[in-house]
């Protein structure tokens, strides 16, 4: 049932999630003249915190997503572990452009493996086991190193196991036990890991962000450069790759897709239906950003061409890095600053992002290093 209708500002966009994603697409929004209602369970979140309204429920409460679905004229979510009865609800009132298939795929690793291979696009070696001994049986003929992974609902390193030789069996095994459905891949030696994140309208038109290199800490994204050091053979099949998915699963807004490089080759690793962490460039570097880009999408307006206005870098502020910013920003003389308005600060917990743009990449790492030596 879902319609193609141009949703204009003074409309209302509800958002399921309300992160830093949510907070972003919210600000883009409001910037153009829409009000915004948040679906969440946690009062004040930081999307709440920058919206019309909130309704504090459960992702799954089907009398709060009803109630979203009846406030708002379009419907998008912030997070892929959306509930898939509650996006289907959505989907055939008409109201989620996004539709709910993209959230089935990227919500398994299996699922998500499966329509890489199906579409012929390079991914590692990969097999599904269901408990240990179905593990300690793919591992006997396995290449590795290798990594097994829950199937669904790991993040930021969450939820997997590197396997570097034999002696690591038992534990991988152990893994596969207590989780169930797992993935076991093989473990590839990449020079670096690269993010395609494209915009795509409802009318199939895609307009691709600059593709940027990511660096990661402790399984967690570090920094995200712009422009990323790629040859144009890897930036053909990066994008050719990316334009594939996106139509093989009929992609409606914002989308990206994590790769690794190694030589000239790419490796398709896992995909985001919506906004990314490695995209937060775009709000100072690029012409429009991902944020105001995906709103345009599902609300059925025209995408707007993207540049890069200068190159950039993107740093993350974890826990652990909050008290030392905000020591350092009255001295900070570059350096765009945002805090995401989560009130628990925990070691671990992204809390925020700086991005630095200059002529070059090197001097926008020269103006991060002062945040970096005093860290």
């Amino acid at each position: 049932m879902q319609t193609n209708k141009v949703i204009l500002p003074m409309k209302t966009i509800g958002i399921i999630g309300g992160g830093q994603l949510g907070r972003m697409m919210a600000i883009a929004a409001k910037y153009m003249g829409y009000k915004v209602a948040v679906l969440d369970p946690t009062p004040n979140c930081p999307t709440a915190q920058v919206s019309d309204q909130q309704i504090t429920a459960a992702y799954d409460d089907m009398d709060g997503i009803r109630k979203l679905t009846d406030i708002s004229d379009v419907v998008t979510y912030e997070f892929e572990n959306v509930d898939l009865e509650a996006a289907a609800f959505i989907e055939r009132t008409g109201k989620l452009p996004q539709g709910a298939y993209a959230l089935e795929i990227t919500q398994s690793r299996e699922k998500e493996k499966s329509i890489m291979g199906d579409a012929e696009l390079p991914v590692p070696a990969n097999k599904i086991v269901r408990n240990g001994h179905m593990c300690r049986h793919v591992l006997e003929n396995f290449p590795l190193p290798a990594v097994i992974k829950t199937v669904s609902g790991g993040y930021d390193g969450k939820g997997q196991l590197k396997i570097n030789a034999n002696d690591d069996i038992d534990a991988a095994c152990e893994f596969a036990d207590r989780n169930d459905e797992c993935i076991v891949e093989q473990w590839v030696p990449f020079d670096k890991e690269i993010s395609v994140v494209f915009t795509r309208g409802q009318a199939g038109e895609i307009a691709f962000f600059p593709i940027s290199e990511n660096e990661h800490k402790d399984h967690i994204l570090y920094k995200t450069k712009a422009p990323a050091s790629i040859s144009a053979a890897v930036q053909q099949k990066a994008l050719d790759a990316a334009g594939i998915l996106a139509e093989k699963m009929n992609i409606t807004g914002t989308f990206a897709i994590e790769m690794f490089v190694k030589g000239d080759d790419i490796y398709l690793n896992e995909m985001a239906p919506r906004p990314h962490n490695s995209g937060h460039y775009t709000i100072e570097a690029c012409t429009i950003s991902q944020f105001e880009q995906h709103i345009r999408a599902i609300c059925g307006l025209p995408l707007l061409p993207i540049e890069l206005l200068r190159p950039a870098v993107m740093v993350n502020i974890l826990g652990d890095d909050v008290e030392t910013a905000l020591t350092i920003l009255p001295e900070m003389q570059h350096g765009f600053l945002h805090l995401y308005g989560k009130e628990a600060i925990k070691p671990k917990r992204k809390m925020g992002h700086i991005t630095f743009v200059a002529d070059t990449l090197e001097e926008a790492k020269k103006q991060l290093a002062v945040l970096e030596e005093a860290e």
